[in-house]
């Protein structure tokens, strides 16, 4: 992939934004994990780096070791058992390492890569992602979702510089992995609504030109939805560029919303609610695939109605600091002294109805979206991913909360 044409191809923008991303270059091909050495020293990286990966990235990653060796780098590894989850104390474990080190390669994608960019970002040392499975979107991305006592935030991070990704291991990754990659990506769909109603609500920025390129990214996965769980490398290359332009569409924008709405926000609530307890989360994408179903079907409501009466809103706090518990404090950051909702005026919301619902009939149906993630082997319900009906219904009632960022979710509570 060239990522340097895509960007020529955005230069001077109409939406006023000048859009940038650090990525030297994406390197996608067969068979080119033994080329890994070579490729991070024509792109300028010094010779001692930490090598971050897990004992399944790993294994996936055969041959990586080697090539890094042979071509000279003097590699301090930091190796986990198995990483779930992007925690605030791997960072900072991370950074100690890097410190003496040059740089560093994440063999593996979702938590590893993003505890490596934030740590790599902290301390400006470049990065390389080899990734080994196409499960989410965050390869280009400026953002990393980072665990904090039990609390998630999106912290701003950097993009790696290198990305690898040998084809032979995309298409050998566990099928559970390949759906949750689908799944992420049907989410763009709820994510570009959010963007489009906030923009026409609040003013937030939007590019249009961005989201057309999240736009045709996702249309293309959803066409080739029946080949996701194949052991074809064409179709794991199509999916892997997919979730990398959705990424490098956060990286140009430096925001999440061309990749994320309120999907991601309630799986993120699913996650901390669960760590609270003691229990780990499925992947990311798998979630997000369910939240999105939930979250269409509220949307789709919405659209039916003709007109609405709107009403400033007004949050029951307490109630939601209750229900937030120890994450209280948090939330309250989030909504104090002002809130997202403050300077919508209902008026604003009853005019612009008929273009809400629209934007909202401008994406596939929850429908087409449910065929399609079926195909693709993805989980549609919460028993799937162990949510239980009580911690969905929270979900969706308090989860607008922990994020200020206006979604069509939270103005829903303007509406009579």
């Amino acid at each position: 992939m060239d990522v340097q044409t895509i960007i020529q191809k955005f230069q001077n923008c109409k939406c006023g934004k000048e859009h940038t991303v650090g990525i030297r270059e994406v390197a996608i091909g067969s068979g080119i994990t033994k080329d890994t050495g070579e490729i991070l020293k024509r792109n300028g990286f010094a010779p001692k780096l930490v090598f971050v990966a897990d004992e399944y990235t790993l294994r996936a990653a055969d041959g990586v070791l080697q090539s890094l060796e042979c071509a000279g780098y003097i590699l301090t590894k930091r190796i986990y058992g198995n990483l779930r989850t992007a925690e605030m104390k791997e960072v900072d474990a991370v950074k100690e390492l890097l410190r003496d080190n040059d740089g560093v390669i994440a063999v593996g994608t979702g938590s590893i890569h993003d505890t490596c960019r934030l740590a790599a970002a902290h301390l400006q040392k470049p990065l390389c992602l080899f990734a080994t499975a196409a499960s989410m979107d965050g390869f280009a991305s400026y953002n990393a979702p980072i665990t904090d006592n039990n609390f998630k935030i999106t912290y701003a991070a950097k993009t790696p510089e290198v990305i690898i990704a040998d084809t032979k291991i995309l298409a050998a990754a566990p099928e559970e992995l390949k759906s949750a990659g689908f799944g992420d990506m049907v989410g763009k769909y709820v994510g570009l609504i959010d963007w489009q109603v906030s923009h026409l609500l609040t003013g937030e920025y939007y590019c249009e030109n961005v989201a057309n390129l999240t736009r045709s990214a996702t249309d293309k996965i959803m066409s080739i939805a029946d080949k996701i769980l194949s052991r074809d490398e064409s179709a794991s290359k199509e999916v892997f560029k997919a979730l990398l332009l959705t990424g490098i569409g956060m990286a140009f924008t430096k925001t999440s919303r061309p990749a994320s709405g309120t999907e991601h926000i309630l799986s993120h609530y699913w996650e901390c609610m669960k760590l609270i307890d003691g229990h780990l989360s499925d992947f990311h994408g798998k979630k997000v695939g369910v939240a999105t179903l939930l979250i269409m079907e509220e949307y789709e409501k919405l659209a039916q109605l003709e007109h609405v009466k709107a009403k400033k809103e007004i949050p029951d706090w307490a109630d939601i600091y209750q229900n937030y518990g120890v994450l209280a404090d948090e939330v309250k950051k989030l909504n104090t002294p002002d809130t997202i909702t403050d300077e919508i005026e209902p008026k604003q919301i009853e005019e612009n109805w008929q273009t809400i619902r629209k934007i909202v009939q401008s994406v596939p149906s929850r429908a087409e979206i449910l065929s399609a993630m079926k195909r693709a082997g993805c989980a549609t319900t919460v028993g799937e991913i162990a949510v239980t009906e009580t911690l969905k219904e929270n979900g969706m009632k308090y989860h607008p909360y922990m994020r200020r960022r206006l979604s069509l979710m939270r103005l829903k509570n303007m509406l009579e």
